[in-house]
């Protein structure tokens, strides 16, 4: 008896000769919520493989190094299974995995961010009409 893929795993046998569709790993692996996106980030540049920009068609094999760019982050993968479908997201995590320093880059530019966030005065938006009158009986008692 042969033993079945888990629920949700839409892996395809990862042979050295089985290739997948650029947009369409990218997709499988969520890293964009969908093809055209992903095909998107491909044309300009956003995703590349090898460190070179290729087209959404190009054809994926296992080994292979990604990087994807969004909003500023970049995660440096390596490919470690083919899929043409998307799954869940626990099957996608099996899909590639991130070096250490892709990692490390990430947190470190979060932590950053969060820190000139903290730093940065918040506007509430418009007072309301309560406040508004209250900072004119401040403004006018002077």
């Amino acid at each position: 008896m042969q033993a079945r893929p888990p629920i949700g795993c839409n892996t395809m046998a990862a042979t050295p000769e089985s290739r997948v569709r650029a947009d369409k790993w990218l997709w499988a692996a969520r890293m964009y919520k969908s093809r055209s996106l992903a095909a998107k980030a491909l044309e300009t540049g956003q995703a590349r493989v090898q460190n070179e920009r290729v087209k959404p068609s190009r054809a994926l094999k296992v080994g292979e190094h990604v990087s994807v760019r969004k909003s500023g982050l970049v995660w440096e993968i390596e490919i470690l299974d083919l899929s043409e479908k998307r799954g869940t997201a626990a099957a996608a995590a099996l899909l590639y995995r991130e070096t250490p320093e892709s990692i490390a880059r990430r947190e470190q530019e979060i932590a950053r961010r969060k820190a000139v966030a903290i730093g940065t005065p918040q506007s509430f938006g418009r007072p309301t009409k309560r406040q508004r009158r209250k900072l004119e009986d401040f403004l006018n008692e002077a």
